[in-house]
């Protein structure tokens, strides 16, 4: 991914349990969700796969989308990953060699 973009993105578990975060490094952060790397809400409910993501070139906008987005009904969020990635795949494995 180029440097100089945000993302905004949204990462699952089997239960497809959401996490929406905001990162300047997509495959770090998908990399550290994936093994576990901090302590917290990703790491104890096993949420590793990349369902859905958009980019920025302003920090800003970014920190605003994932805002509107954390503000959202399940349902909601549900929907937006649907419309890109209907079958729920693991959208960083397409970045591995």
């Amino acid at each position: 991914m180029a440097i100089g973009n945000y993302f905004v993105y949204i990462v699952s578990n089997a239960s497809r349990t959401l996490y929406i975060g905001v990162t300047n490094d997509i495959d770090r952060r998908v990399y550290e969700h994936r093994n576990k790397i901090a302590d917290g809400f990703t790491k104890r409910y096993n949420i590793t796969k990349l369902v859905y993501f958009e980019v920025f070139s302003d920090i800003k906008q970014a920190i605003v989308r994932e805002t509107e987005l954390k503000g959202w009904i399940r349902k909601k969020k549900i929907n937006l990953i649907n419309s890109m990635n209907p079958k729920w795949y693991d959208l960083s494995k397409k970045w591995e060699p």
